[in-house]
């Protein structure tokens, strides 16, 4: 799903290595060949290109895959649970830490936010999860922390919950899609006892890490959309359009033009983008 002309899967890659991470596994399902194929070098379409003299479009082209990245791909033979996607690539992530990006959280921070955190794993040499504040009502459509203040953006993490009701939540610090985790995961997640429709969740595994290991949640500094969602889809190609060097502009007076034409009901919020450092 492309983002203006950028797919969603290039942001979360371009992220990574914004991080200084260079072997990027990539977990996918039935019928998703087309995340492979976008990585892929494609000789035929570079030659064409180079032949009709468009040197800036084949030098986005080739620009799509570092040439110091290694791009791994599993297949997830079933749709087991975001705990089993991850599972699925212990067998070449070994005895590392590893980071988890979700790549339908679009999350626009600068610096990036997988930059961010890594950062804070080097310093703190544990487990962290990105978080923000969401309203409670919401609190059944994430995982929830309980956790205590200790330090800047960072809190310790005492105890997490897979979709809880707002009665229920223990707190409205909700997990996002950005993780760098140890790879002692990796025996909860073997262990874990698969919940409903079969599924072997991450949150699981993460409240087993919690009885050894130090699970640190990132305040993280940054915009997200979540892109799952229609709404958060529709705000990230608005905003992203803005800025677009190609068609920023001429998007800019396409809306202001719409703007003094249509009047907006009167009964219509404006839209609110969730931050991570909201309180």
């Amino acid at each position: 799903m492309p983002i203006v002309d950028k797919p969603l899967i290039q942001f979360a890659v371009e992220e990574a290595v914004a991080a200084g991470i260079t072997d990027m596994i990539f977990v996918t399902g039935r019928s998703k060949r087309a995340i492979e194929d976008h990585f892929d070098k494609a000789y035929e379409l570079e030659t064409e290109l180079d032949l009709r003299g468009k040197h800036d479009v084949l030098a986005l082209l080739r620009n799509v895959t570092p040439r110091n990245i290694n791009c791994i791909f599993i297949r997830q033979a079933q749709a087991l649970g975001l705990g089993h996607a991850v599972l699925c690539a212990k067998p070449i992530i070994g005895e590392e830490p590893f980071a988890v990006l979700l790549a339908d959280d679009l999350i626009d921070g600068d610096p990036p936010v997988m930059r961010q955190m890594v950062d804070a794993h080097a310093f703190y040499n544990c487990s962290l999860l990105g978080v923000q504040d969401v309203v409670r009502a919401d609190t059944a459509s994430y995982g929830i922390v309980a956790s205590r203040p200790v330090a800047d953006r960072l809190e310790q993490v005492s105890a997490i919950v897979e979709k809880p009701t707002p009665a229920q939540a223990p707190s409205t610090l909700a997990v996002v899609g950005r993780y760098v985790l140890t790879p002692r995961i990796f025996h909860y997640l073997e262990n874990a006892r698969p919940g409903s429709g079969g599924e072997i969740q991450l949150t699981d595994g993460i409240a087993g890490l919690l009885q050894e290991q130090q699970v640190l949640a990132f305040r993280y500094e940054g915009v997200r959309y979540d892109c799952g969602s229609k709404l958060g889809y529709l705000q990230a190609t608005v905003e992203f359009g803005l800025r677009h060097s190609e068609v920023g502009e001429q998007f800019r007076e396409y809306l202001a033009a719409r703007d003094t034409t249509r009047s907006e009901p009167a009964n219509v919020a404006p839209l609110t983008r969730l931050r991570a450092d909201s309180r």
